[in-house]
């Protein structure tokens, strides 16, 4: 999980101010936690309240979401989740969004097995983003994380996405001249995978990421806990990032992580 927050972290100066190369100070003063560390630390949140009995996720995603965007309303919600936080009774609103993707990876550390993975991420999903679009996003993010956890090649990964998800037939180079802004998953989340798929590193897949433009907060927020089970996690990385982090985000990534021993 803290693959995604410090994705989020890293991209956040370049959401608006998209830079198409791997060469930029990869944390800097200018850096920020926004939504996509947020509605993460929720959604694991969520999963520890349930206390290994997942019947009532959802509604206890939901219990999360409200409370944790409440404390934190100016993150940078979308326009339809910003209201939804607000609300007595949310429903769901048939959302494809890529907030779906960038914030599911607890659900692949939490869970026992792949099946169970998918499982969570479906429930975590739903109360938004119950379009089908928006769930093939959480999911096939997902399954990439989970399978690089199990320590799938990354030939494996590419082509079981390809064949349940997305088709992987594209580089980076081939998309980084005319990849542009985008909040859906399907424009997201194959991109996001694939900047995993070119790295070398967990740094280097952050940096693909980056390179590409568009929603780069989001981007890196997806790829990061990808590259976060394939490769690890750098202990000067991490250490910076846990910087940005306030007390109260900071203990429920710590007790998260004690609670699913990462």
């Amino acid at each position: 999980m803290i693959g995604a927050i410090i994705g989020d972290i890293v991209g956040s100066r370049f959401e608006w101010d998209n830079l198409k190369s791997k060469d930029f100070n990869f944390l800097t003063f200018l850096c920020f936690v926004t939504d996509d560390s947020i509605m993460t630390l929720a959604v694991a949140e969520a999963i520890m309240s349930c206390q290994n009995d997942f019947t009532k996720l959802g509604e206890a995603t939901v219990s999360s979401m409200q409370r944790l965007g409440r404390i934190y309303p100016d993150a940078g919600y979308g326009g339809h989740f910003r209201q939804w936080i607000t609300l007595k009774n949310p429903t769901p609103y048939n959302s494809y969004g890529n907030g779906a993707a960038m914030r599911v990876s607890p659900c692949a550390y939490a869970a026992t097995s792949f099946e169970q993975a998918l499982e969570l991420a479906q429930k975590v999903t739903e109360v938004t983003h119950n379009h089908s679009e928006g769930i093939k996003g959480a999911l096939a993010t997902t399954a990439a994380i989970w399978l690089a956890r199990e320590k799938h090649s990354i030939e494996e990964i590419r082509s079981y996405i390809d064949q349940h998800y997305y088709p992987m037939d594209f580089t980076l180079d081939e998309i980084r001249p005319s990849y542009k802004f985008d909040v859906t998953c399907q424009g997201t989340v194959p991109q996001s995978i694939m900047a995993f798929l070119e790295s070398n590193s967990f740094e280097d897949a952050i940096r693909n990421a980056i390179s590409i433009g568009g929603d780069s907060d989001t981007v890196a927020a997806i790829t990061g806990p990808i590259a976060q089970a394939y490769y690890g996690v750098p202990a000067e990385i991490r250490s910076a990032a846990l910087m940005f982090l306030d007390d109260a985000q900071y203990k429920i990534l710590v007790d998260f992580e004690k609670m699913f021993h990462l």
